[in-house]
């Protein structure tokens, strides 16, 4: 069996090293000019420290970082602690409530999902402060493109949470034949109730892994962030 990469490696990796030289330029230009960029400079690549490469067992893809102040900590969906819940995590802890019966915490902050081998990706890895998109042109998508297939080739039976028409393009970098792709409507206030709601993707997605002799995923997230 070939060896796993580590995260580290891929992104060093030739294929997408000028890519990663021109994003750099860009952000060291950006924040030199005086633009606040979201997450902080540390947390860009939180989501692959946050859940190794070899652990991965389930993947939930986001579009880019929120653009708020203190919102952005490198997970998508997720807020750093002590910032009010946003209204698309609103509707994913409704969904989980009908699915599975958990509390709804009083928090925004994911960390824990991600500590139990879920890959919480945005497409796009950074954002001007109050310009959602800003940085959507800059390379990001090249780099997260690359990571997606190169996860999906040297994993099998992963849990692909794809929600929304942004997230579901990403299939295509997939074989559907090694992975299990779970699609629907975005959580977004805009389209949750368009088929985000009542889809059960949370009991979907355990019973998939446990069907892999993997456990599953506890969902239900401690009271206080």
């Amino acid at each position: 069996m070939t060896r796993m990469p580590t995260w580290g490696q891929l992104l060093k990796s030739e294929e997408i090293a000028p890519t990663m030289a021109k994003i750099k330029s860009f952000l060291d230009q950006e924040r030199a000019a005086g633009k606040v960029i979201f997450p902080p400079q540390a947390a860009t690549f939180f989501a692959l420290q946050a859940a190794p490469f070899d652990q991965i067992k389930v993947v939930i893809l986001g579009q880019d970082p929120y653009h708020g102040p203190n919102q952005a900590h490198g997970l998508c969906f997720s807020v750093a602690p002590g910032v009010k819940t946003p209204p698309s995590l609103k509707n994913i802890y409704k969904e989980q409530a009908a699915d599975l019966g958990i509390t709804q915490p009083a928090h925004g902050h994911l960390s824990r999902w991600a500590e139990q081998g879920i890959l919480m990706l945005n497409t796009v890895l950074s954002v001007e402060a109050g310009n959602a998109h800003s940085h959507a042109k800059i390379g990001w998508e090249v780099v997260t493109d690359f990571l997606i297939k190169t996860l999906g080739e040297h994993h099998h039976g992963l849990v692909f949470m794809l929600w929304g028409s942004h997230a579901q393009k990403k299939a295509q970098l997939l074989d559907e034949q090694k992975h299990h792709l779970l699609m629907s409507a975005h959580p977004s206030p805009l389209s949750a109730y368009r088929g985000f709601l009542g889809n059960r993707h949370f009991s979907q997605c355990n019973a998939l892994l446990v069907e892999q002799g993997k456990a599953p995923i506890d969902w239900q997230l401690p009271q206080t962030g």
